[in-house]
């Protein structure tokens, strides 16, 4: 166990003994998280529709999914096995790439058109190839976390180390999935049916958004498990369990989202 001996005092921890890279993504992630509430206060004043391509719901829940993902990641890594130089590198453009998509998607919700997959003009073209820019950025950065998550870490606990391994899987998972959605997005563009390709661009998004935050609930679980009085081998268990759990959640995200295409 930590030697500081309650969570609430091991998580002040986190910040105060945290790296500088670290510390600055939780700052800039929690900014994200505040703009994100910010516009749900706008949806609550303004109103509107919530779902579709044009709505106040894409920059609520992006800057708190974005949000929150970034201060996850930089929690996460402090966990790995990294050089220093490349921690600071990939933290901080992970961090950069954050608020460009989050900045991407909130300028054309107030701008009152659709952010991904738009051609419509040539404006709208380039903020949706930043914006796929962005994805691929992000793919590369959390890749190269996932593929280090993988590698041996004798100093660190089983349940921990398979709590690290299991949600940078699922992560991934995520992020293949929101590839496959803007894919079949500029699919159906470059063939002439934007508005097709609007209504059709979130087709996987339910499995997308439940395997995204695997990274976060896994390892915060093992982290949690850390303050019982259970050995280390029932903390591996009840983490295998709850793998295997998030898996099913997975699994079934998945099959509902096929079964509305």
């Amino acid at each position: 166990m930590s030697a500081l001996t309650t969570p609430r005092l091991a998580a002040s921890g986190i910040w105060t003994r945290g790296r500088r890279i670290e510390r600055i993504c939780f700052a800039l992630g929690a900014a994200l998280i505040g703009a994100g509430i910010f516009h749900l206060a706008v949806f609550a004043v303004d109103g509107g529709p919530w779902y579709g391509p044009v709505s106040w719901r894409k920059p609520f829940t992006f800057g708190l999914s974005f949000g929150l993902t970034l201060i996850t990641v930089a929690w996460v890594a402090s966990y790995l096995r990294i050089g220093e130089r490349l921690r600071v590198i990939l933290l901080g453009v992970f961090a950069a790439d954050c608020f460009v998509e989050v900045g991407g998607i909130t300028l054309q919700a107030w701008r009152r058109v659709p952010s991904h997959i738009n051609m419509e003009t040539p404006f709208d073209t380039a903020v949706s190839m930043m914006l796929a820019v962005g994805g691929g950025v992000l793919i590369v950065i959390l890749g190269t976390l996932a593929v280090a998550a993988f590698r041996a870490s004798p100093n660190l606990a089983p349940s921990m180390r398979l709590a690290l391994r299991a949600g940078f899987a699922t992560l991934v998972i995520g992020l293949v999935t929101g590839a496959a959605m803007i894919a079949r997005g500029v699919t159906l563009v470059n063939t002439g049916h934007q508005q097709q390709a609007y209504d059709a661009v979130g087709f996987l998004k339910a499995v997308h958004g439940v395997s995204l935050h695997g990274v976060l609930v896994l390892p915060a679980l093992a982290w949690l498990l850390s303050f019982t009085r259970w050995d280390e081998s029932r903390r591996t268990r009840a983490v295998a369990i709850a793998v295997a759990g998030y898996g099913l959640a997975i699994a079934a995200a998945l099959a509902y989202s096929l079964q509305r295409v």
